[in-house]
């Protein structure tokens, strides 16, 4: 889904300055399309629900594996 890469990659750069309906917006997103997006970021584990300024969505940190 390119939408989907093109607002993750967005809302990296952002870091939180926007909220994530507004990201979605400035990328000319409809909102529905941008929660729908969120839903499958979330899923994917590529984001987490914080209640963090702005944004309620931080990145996920990666744990390393040991191996």
């Amino acid at each position: 889904m390119e939408n989907k890469e093109k607002y993750y990659k967005a809302f990296l750069e952002n870091r939180g300055q926007l909220n994530e309906i507004d990201l979605g917006e400035w990328l000319g997103l409809q909102e529905d399309e941008t929660r729908e997006i969120i839903v499958q970021l979330l899923f994917e584990y590529k984001i987490e629900y914080v209640e963090h300024s702005a944004c309620n969505y931080i990145p996920k940190k990666r744990k390393e594996r040991k191996t």
